[in-house]
């Protein structure tokens, strides 16, 4: 399960905690706490 602070790759994340989706369009972008709820933890969709 990716968490805040890794580099996960190019993907939708989606927080496990509200359900908000992150796009991360590089494989060298970190994953940042949810915006939403400061969740760290995500599920690639």
């Amino acid at each position: 399960m990716p968490t805040t602070g890794e580099k996960p790759g190019i993907g939708t994340y989606v927080c496990v905690k509200c359900g908000k989706s992150l796009f991360l369009n590089d494989r060298t972008d970190t994953l940042p706490p949810c915006p939403k709820c400061h969740g760290t933890e995500f599920k690639k969709t």
